[in-house]
């Protein structure tokens, strides 16, 4: 994904978050060199892997195949064994109109997935199946509060403030229908690097052509600006 390309998607997404009215914290907004400036007061930040997060799963066709994520707080997987301090997640995700984020569920991970503003958001489920697969059993799940059944493979409408809670094991995947939609996700701890597993081969982070200069940082670049003393 070239970096001309990732810095013109932040940039509409800012508007688009301004546009309904969604505040991101400062360290949205930071510039490399700012980033560059920081310590060890922004290791939390770092090692949660909070804030940019652009992909397009590395199929670069990003309209059709994508997402862009705002992580804005995140626990840790030691949290998480321990079963006391930060054992939640929040991300807020900004949804084309049909662009696809690819089927797959997560190994340990529930969430709840709201409809925060815009179109209507499509989500399609099934149950994984012994194999990994999709299975062709009808599909259990709460939206809401409501416990609903559904068969395998039907797509759920959510309308702006509807939300629907994906446990480990439901594979899922989303798109908006008619206009952009504001999505958020609270969740348990996230971890991007081992806990999805998607039904076809992708991947979760883009490799990048710096044919520019980045304007924000991705959560995959703080490494390259911050520098943070060994633990």
């Amino acid at each position: 994904m070239r970096r001309s390309r990732i810095n013109q998607i932040i940039e509409e997404a800012i508007a688009f978050f301004d546009e309904q009215r969604f505040f991101l914290p400062r360290f949205a907004y930071w510039t490399p060199n700012e980033w560059s400036s920081k310590k060890e007061e922004v290791r939390e930040i770092v090692d949660r892997r909070l804030g940019w997060d652009v992909t397009e799963f590395g199929q670069r066709n990003f309209d059709e195949l994508g997402l862009v994520l705002f992580t804005l707080r995140n626990g840790s997987l030691e949290n998480l064994e321990r079963g006391k301090g930060m054992l939640y997640a929040e991300k807020a995700m900004i949804v084309g109109v049909n662009q696809v984020t690819p089927m797959h569920y997560h190994r340990s991970k529930t969430e709840d997935i709201i409809n925060r503003g815009g179109g209507r958001l499509a989500i399609q489920l099934y149950t994984a199946n012994d194999s990994n697969d999709l299975g062709s059993k009808n599909v259990s799940f709460v939206a809401d509060g409501t416990r609903c059944v559904v068969p395998a493979g039907h797509v759920v409408a959510l309308k702006p403030g509807e939300s629907i809670t994906i446990t480990p094991g439901l594979y899922h995947s989303f798109w908006a229908e008619d206009e952009t939609v504001l999505a958020g996700e609270v969740s348990t701890v996230n971890d991007d690097s081992t806990d999805n597993r998607f039904l076809e081969a992708v991947g979760r982070f883009p490799s990048i052509d710096e044919d520019e200069p980045p304007r924000h940082l991705l959560v995959t670049d703080y490494k390259q600006y911050v520098r943070l003393a060994h633990h």
